[in-house]
């Protein structure tokens, strides 16, 4: 990289706008922090970058001997290596068994939530379905929310499952 703080700032940018994104409702943040820390680790793991002094014997002078064969890549570099591969298969299995088990880390976590959806006055983030309590007496329509006790009379004769549903969708927001 010729500029490596505009390269740096741009990536800061990058990661910012993708979080920023996962406040919005129906946006996993998680999925996009998950990929944060997946590809910093498979940059360790794929991207190890060998010292530029070191030349392979097949480029030598004829009749070259080097003095020692030294190895390419520096200590920390194989440590960091290893770190990360062992990492990415514990981190990828140990995320695959809490999928295929329906574990809900919310449950364990008070304040996660609020990484996928932050609440505002333009949008809730609750997922839950509706629910509401109908009655219907000829054309009127009676709806309660169970989850916020707003109530509503429709005139609407022989009301649809479908239409109930839409209307009791809109009376819980």
């Amino acid at each position: 990289m010729p500029n490596k703080v505009a390269a740096f700032i741009t990536l800061v940018v990058i990661i910012a706008v993708n979080l920023a994104v996962g406040i919005l409702p129906h946006i996993d943040n998680f999925a996009h922090i998950g990929g944060f820390l997946s590809g910093f680790l498979l940059g360790f793991v794929f991207l190890i970058r060998p010292q530029f002094g070191w030349f392979g014997q097949g480029y030598a002078p004829l009749g070259y001997i080097p003095p020692s064969a030294k190895s390419k890549f520096k200590t920390y570099q194989c440590a960091l290596w290893i770190i990360s591969l062992v990492l990415l298969i514990a981190g990828f299995t140990i995320g695959t068994i809490l999928l295929l088990r329906g574990v809900d880390a919310n449950e364990h976590c008070s304040w996660c939530h609020y990484l996928s959806c932050v609440p505002t006055a333009k949008w809730s983030c609750k997922t839950e379905p509706a629910y509401c309590l109908s009655t219907q007496i000829g054309n009127q329509l009676n709806l309660t929310c169970s989850s916020n006790g707003k109530s509503s009379v429709y005139l609407l004769p022989g009301a649809t499952d479908s239409q109930i549903q839409g209307l009791c969708t809109d009376l819980c927001r």
